[in-house]
This record gives C-alpha cells, sequence and structure tokens, in this order.
C-alpha cells in the first residue's frame, strides 16, 4: 500500500522523478560544450576540462547545498515544484481503532540534509573517478591484448637505471615512488576488477526501485531516499510560502551576524545581495543554458544528418541522336528493318560508336572492309560491334 506523506502533497509521477534525475546530467553536458566552445578562444578555460568532474562537483555541492538548505529539496526537484519530507509512522492510541497507523511528515534534519548532500554530490563524484579507472584499465588491457604491455617494458628499463644508479644516490625516494606506483597500479586493477559488479549491483537495485515506484508498490523512487527516509511530494501552496518566509529569515539573520565598521558592513552586504542575487537567478540561467544546448544539439545534429545524407539526383538526359551523313546509307522508316540488305533484321547487333543496329553479318561484312558505321561515317572497328538479345 502507498501511503500518502502527511496527506498533504500527493507523489509526483515516475516521468517527474526520471527529469528530475536526469537533469544533473543535462546540465553537465551543457556546461563541458559551453565551456569547450570557449576554449577554442581562451586556451586557459581547457584547465577547467581537465578537471571536469571536481568543477561540477563543486557547483552541484554549491547549488544543493543552497537548495537543501533553504528549500528542503534538491536542486532538480525544486524546478519541478517537488518537496523531500521525512517519513515517520507513529500509531496514535485514540485511532487505533478508526484509522490506525498515520504517517507525518516534519522538516529536513541537518543529519539528512547532509546525507542528501552527499547522495547527490560525493558519490556521484566517486563513481565517475571509479568509471574513469575502469575505462582507462580497460583500453590498458585492449592495447596490453593487441601490441603487447608496453608499459611494463618501460618500467622494467626505470628499474635498470634506477638499479645503476642506485650507487651514486643514497635517498630512498626511489624505492618510494616505486612503492607507490606499484600500490596505486594495483589498486586501480582492483578497482577494474569491482566496478562493473558493483556498478551492475547500484544500477540494478535502482532499477527495482523505479519499477516498484512506477507499479506504485513503494513511494521511494531510489535506494538512496530510502537509506535516508524521505520521500518526494509535491509541494503545496503553503509550503511555498513557508520557504519563501524561510529564505527571508535567513538572509535577515546572515545579515545581523556581520561584525566590523560600518564600512565593512556595507561591503558584505553588498557581497551577500549579489550572492543571493546569483543564487536567485541560478535556476533560470542554467535552465536557459540546458535549453540553449539542446537546441544547438538539435541544429548541429540536423546540420550534420543532412550534409551526411546521400543526395539522390535526377538521371541525367539521354544523349542527343547521332546525325545521319550525307553520303551514309539512309535509315529505312521501319526500324525492324536491316538499312544494309532492307530485310528484317537477323541477329541484331548494335555499333557502339553510334547505336544504329543492323544485321550481324551485314554489319560484321561492311565494318570489317570500311572500317566505320555505315550510316553516320563514325570510325568504328569490330570490336564495336554489340550483340542484342532483345530487338525492339
Amino acid at each position: 500500500m502507498l501511503f500518502q506523506v502527511g496527506g498533504q502533497g500527493s507523489h509526483p509521477t515516475f516521468f517527474e522523478m526520471s527529469a528530475a534525475q536526469q537533469l544533473p546530467s543535462s546540465l553537465r553536458a551543457a556546461l563541458t560544450y559551453s565551456i569547450g566552445v570557449l576554449a577554442l578562444r581562451r586556451p586557459f578555460l581547457h584547465k577547467v576540462l581537465d578537471y571536469e568532474d571536481e568543477f561540477f562537483a563543486a557547483l552541484t555541492l554549491i547549488l544543493e547545498t543552497h537548495s537543501l538548505r533553504t528549500t528542503d529539496a534538491s536542486f532538480a526537484e525544486t524546478l519541478y515544484g517537488l518537496r523531500r519530507r521525512a517519513v515517520n509512522v507513529q500509531v496514535k492510541k485514540d485511532d487505533v481503532m478508526e484509522t490506525g497507523n498515520r504517517i507525518q511528515n516534519s522538516g529536513l534534519r541537518k543529519r539528512q540534509k547532509l546525507l542528501s548532500v552527499v547522495f547527490l554530490v560525493v558519490l556521484p563524484y566517486f563513481k565517475s573517478k571509479l568509471h574513469a579507472i575502469y575505462n582507462k584499465e580497460r583500453e590498458a588491457a585492449l592495447q596490453a591484448s593487441l601490441w603487447g604491455n608496453v608499459n611494463e617494458r618501460f618500467d622494467e628499463f626505470e628499474t635498470l637505471g634506477d638499479a645503476s644508479s642506485s650507487f651514486a644516490s643514497t635517498s630512498g625516494s626511489d624505492t618510494d615512488l616505486s612503492v607507490r606506483t606499484r600500490f596505486r597500479k594495483r589498486m586501480n586493477k582492483i578497482v577494474a576488477t569491482c566496478y562493473p559488479w558493483l556498478h551492475a549491483g547500484s544500477e540494478g537495485l535502482a532499477f527495482a526501485y523505479q519499477l516498484l515506484y512506477l507499479l506504485d508498490a513503494t513511494g521511494f523512487y531510489s535506494p538512496g531516499l530510502h537509506a535516508l527516509g524521505l520521500q518526494v511530494c509535491r509541494a503545496t501552496g503553503q509550503e511555498l510560502m513557508d520557504t519563501s518566509s524561510r529564505i527571508s529569515k535567513i538572509r535577515s539573520n546572515e545579515r545581523e551576524r556581520l561584525r566590523g565598521p560600518p564600512w565593512l558592513k556595507t561591503v558584505q552586504g553588498a557581497l551577500l545581495t549579489c550572492a543571493y542575487a546569483l543564487l536567485d537567478y541560478a535556476q533560470t540561467g542554467l535552465i536557459a543554458a540546458v535549453f540553449g544546448f539542446k537546441m544547438m544539439e538539435w541544429w548541429y545534429q540536423s546540420a550534420e544528418e543532412r550534409m551526411s545524407a546521400p543526395t539522390v539526383y535526377p538521371p541525367p538526359p539521354p544523349p542527343p541522336a547521332p546525325k545521319v551523313a550525307k553520303e551514309g546509307i539512309p535509315l529505312p522508316p521501319d526500324r525492324t528493318i536491316c538499312p544494309l540488305c532492307s530485310q528484317k533484321r537477323a541477329n541484331p547487333s548494335a555499333v557502339t560508336v553510334s547505336g544504329f543496329v543492323f544485321c550481324y553479318a551485314c554489319i560484321f561484312k561492311y565494318v570489317s572492309q570500311y572500317n566505320r558505321c555505315p550510316v553516320t561515317l563514325v570510325p568504328a572497328t569490330v570490336d564495336h560491334i554489340r550483340r542484342l538479345f532483345h530487338d525492339l
């Protein structure tokens, strides 16, 4: 049985939750594409792409922390008007015979907000790092199967070089570095071995929760929400008003905590105002970025499809009919009559240089003697005679 949290907001549909879950990946793709385009003119932005995971994790950390602090929802859930609510099942003695159990909701605690940030930011970051290590080890294994393990040969060469130079150096830094390198390689191999099973298990568990949520068998869309004891529901009008008053109260308290001389308070207040404005318009700006990215992706994809699509041209027109020479043999009015023997054609054959059809014996004898077409007088040989198996 699917309980409704607090009786205030209904559960969102499966498609709403799926869209909220996929929004961060779309946002990341849009930001990566935008930075890549800007890096064409500003090469220093390539450093941001080198640390793409860290940059996106820092950005999502700021957005998710601010969103959970003010609205009790993630950044994507806020855009769809959703809220996270803690589920506490309590039994009232007075209502045992009538309603039985009653589910109440309360605001998120600090521990639940902190763990929500961990599930929204920290775990996806580590997952992306493990995925990168797995891909790197997989490519190395594929390269080793094709060309042999080149890295091991270089490592052996470096080991021999270190052994020959160890007499001149007494420091143990090279040994520590080699031990560290071996440990890192061993850990990478362990990750490459275990990651497919972990990934398959996590994806299978997430799919099971989504399937159960789609069938109304559970109120938790993901195992993370179930572990935190949180359900996602639509926000009511009263909750939206409470959120606005909470945000204003938090900001007024932050302004009251400012310390220092008046000019310093003025500077700090201006900085807070700019930060508040940036956070308020971050949702609109990021959604506009995602929409623009999708539009550009569609535009360029359709352009590439048009360029790569095979162009079908109309068939070329037939060449003009060859002209009959004045001194050549005239053509009979009946197309089935041979111009040479004036009889119905037998074993029709065409001269390729002109296209006219004759009897095979007639045209072979004429071309062998005169080396030309009898109608157009164009030079020809017996190699230009072609037998026709379908005469018109």
